[in-house]
């Protein structure tokens, strides 16, 4: 049995694909794994990704070899996957999800207490951008683009104060920094599925035994937790210039999920969290996103 799998070039990429690679060949030691490396559009520009067409330029490409039939399944860092995608494709299986949060990488001497300041910030998405400004609008945020290690590489070259990074690519790529601050979730609430690993396949082409050895590697908290994430992005209208946040935890039976949504500017924050039990996730959610759009929350996200 071969499987060809599309991914990104990035060492980010090909760490999670190795590690689905591993998962895979646990349950079937005799399958051969072919990695097909690709360069996104997202990897092709340094123009920021909100003005040219959102996190799904790191997607389109992948998708195109699962329908040209080119690779069988493609791995995603699975917050870069629109929540609204073609029903021909599917998000298939999900690994144990690393750490959902943010982190801020200061300048040395800096503390995340000087954030009161007028200090220069670099991020790229207009979610942490917002959430940044909520708590000081005299921040100054630059965009950045690049691989974790070039961004990093940029807090001097670009005489920076901060950068801010998924926790969980730092801890994938095992990167240490002496001067790091982990956000909580008040200050700075996750991406949906923020931190997990996404497989997605063409599901009018993918064959029973891949589906079957996915479903093995499947993580189900995982699975469901980012599924509700993105249902309620995917319901909100979101996009890639909505600065939308979403966090589910799963705790056996018991779920909570947050959401905070925002303007552009942060001067408009709006917060909502409810539990429920999976066993009622159906309901509750759709009646959590019925409350939020009667609430505002898409004229918040689009002003």
């Amino acid at each position: 049995m071969k499987i060809r799998i599309a991914t990104r070039l990035s060492p980010l990429a090909m760490l999670q694909t190795n590690e689905v690679i591993e998962k895979i060949k646990f349950f079937d030691p005799h399958c051969i794994c072919e990695i097909i490396k690709m360069e996104s559009e997202g990897d092709l520009t340094d123009t920021p990704l909100h003005m040219i067409g959102g996190k799904g330029l790191f997607v389109s490409k992948l998708e195109m070899a699962l329908e040209s039939g080119i690779a069988d399944i493609a791995v995603h860092s699975l917050k870069d996957v629109p929540a609204s995608i073609n029903s021909k494709f599917s998000i298939a299986a999900t690994l144990p999800r690393e750490a959902a949060v943010d982190a801020i990488l200061l300048k040395e001497g800096l503390t995340i207490d000087d954030l009161s300041k007028n200090l220069k910030i670099a991020t790229s998405g207009p979610r942490r951008r917002s959430q940044l400004l909520s708590i000081n609008p005299k921040l100054n945020i630059v965009p950045i683009r690049g691989n974790i290690q070039t961004r990093i590489n940029k807090i001097q070259a670009d005489d920076l104060d901060g950068l801010i990074v998924a926790k969980a690519a730092l801890n994938r790529l095992k990167i240490l920094h002496p001067n790091i601050h982990v956000f909580s979730e008040k200050q700075m609430l996750p991406a949906a599925a923020q931190g997990a690993i996404g497989v997605e396949v063409n599901t009018q082409e993918v064959s029973s035994h891949i589906s079957n050895l996915l479903h093995l590697i499947n993580d189900q908290l995982t699975y469901e937790a980012t599924q509700i994430e993105r249902l309620v992005v995917a319901s909100l209208e979101g996009n890639c210039l909505s600065p939308i946040s979403a966090l589910c935890k799963i705790d056996g039976q018991d779920a909570e999920l947050k959401v905070r949504v925002s303007n552009q500017d942060g001067t408009d924050v709006y917060n909502e969290v409810t539990r429920f039990k999976l066993k009622n996730k159906i309901d509750a959610v759709n009646n959590f996103i019925e409350i939020l759009i009667r609430k505002g929350a898409k004229e918040i996200i689009q002003r």
